[in-house]
């Protein structure tokens, strides 16, 4: 089974609502997706959705990286060399994680049809239950952040994510305990910062006014390249804290390891440069004793359902946060939530199915088509 072609679609999927983190407001998700067929006439699907600022990859350049550098390294070869593919991609350029990640993903869903089994059993898992997520909350205005969290309750959800960190920390604590005193304890809450308190000077204080709210974690309350200071905080306050930016690869990770700087660590798809790099950081933080999360860059049913399969195929991973198809008004996958759960595809492969229609409407620019 050899890879003979390959197409590039870059497209920008629509979001209900605009989708506001500290660093950024998104109306439109970019993402390129990769379609990768073979000479036994299968598609596998990939994706890679850049940020700036946790990937440092832009959408444009990330489909020129795919066509000019990526894709030659696959076209013509097995597709079940992922092992190769990735050595060749490493020594085509450094970085560009989300690139990357589009290529693995399309090789694992090739792999896993082939072998006829949905992605999780090619892995060796076999989860025993669907997979849960929370529910993720804009930044906004505390009132409205609380009105959002129970109606989400109402909903099905059993966990609420809010993001914070922009104006200043007494307004994201105002946001904190307006959402914990709406739910009452009917939920528990994740607050991800995404590093916006900066320093553990900032950090440790606003830490500690949240003891007592039934808060499960902090999520990367400092600068992401500061792990001493992410050290400095887990070791100051009480509430388990989660890295998020601050875990890229194996390096990262194992730096957050020596210097015992996190409870638990957001493992994404697109940071690590796919599922297989993925895989390996799982089993390291395993034996180190952290908790694992599997989370998204707000990708569409193709990098959703990776993410999914990846969780479903190692039990260490507690906890999922894959919620880009709810967050889009058009999605080019058919992947099936029911909050608060996942139902994981049982099809060959990723398991779902990619609807091209949809993709010509939300495409930018031309489809790239890539030949040996």
């Amino acid at each position: 089974m050899h890879v003979v072609r390959a197409r590039i679609h870059r497209v920008r999927l629509p979001l209900r609502q605009p989708f506001v983190v500290a660093y950024a407001r998104w109306d439109h998700m970019p993402s390129v997706l990769l379609e990768l067929e073979t000479d036994t006439g299968q598609i596998g699907w990939g994706e890679a959705v850049p940020d700036e600022t946790v990937t440092g990859e832009h959408a444009r350049a990330t489909a020129n990286i795919l066509e000019h550098l990526l894709v030659p390294v696959v076209l013509g070869k097995d597709a079940g060399d992922i092992d190769l593919v990735h050595h060749r991609m490493s020594a085509a350029l450094r970085g560009n994680s989300a690139a990357k990640a589009a290529v693995d993903i399309a090789l694992q869903d090739l792999l896993a049809q082939d072998a006829g089994m949905p992605l999780h059993r090619l892995l060796g898992g076999h989860p025993s239950q669907a997979p849960t997520y929370p529910r993720v909350i804009s930044l906004g205005e505390p009132t409205a952040m609380a009105e959002s969290a129970e109606a989400a309750l109402a909903e099905g959800y059993e966990e609420i994510k809010l993001k914070v960190g922009a104006e200043d920390v007494r307004t994201d604590i105002a946001r904190i305990r307006a959402v914990c005193e709406a739910l009452a304890g009917r939920a528990s809450v994740r607050v991800d910062v995404n590093q916006h308190w900066g320093t553990p000077a900032v950090a440790v204080p606003a830490i500690r006014q949240l003891e007592g709210l039934n808060i499960r974690w902090v999520e990367q309350p400092v600068y992401m390249d500061d792990v001493a200071g992410l050290a400095e905080v887990r070791s100051a306050t009480s509430i388990p804290v989660m890295a998020d930016e601050s875990v890229h690869g194996m390096r990262s990770l194992l730096d957050i390891i020596r210097q015992r700087a996190a409870d638990a660590v957001n493992i994404k798809l697109m940071k690590t440069g796919g599922i297989q790099p993925a895989l390996a950081m799982i089993a390291t933080a395993q034996a180190a004793g952290l908790a694992v999360q599997i989370g998204s860059m707000v990708e569409s049913s193709i990098g959703s359902a990776a993410g999914f399969q990846v969780a479903g195929a190692r039990r260490h991973v507690t906890s999922t946060e894959l919620t880009g198809p709810l967050l889009f008004r058009r999605d080019v996958g058919d992947l099936a939530y029911e909050p608060p759960i996942v139902h994981l595809p049982t099809r060959a492969g990723l398991g779902i199915r990619v609807d091209h229609n949809v993709i010509d409407g939300l495409r930018e620019g031309n489809l790239v088509e890539v030949r040996p």
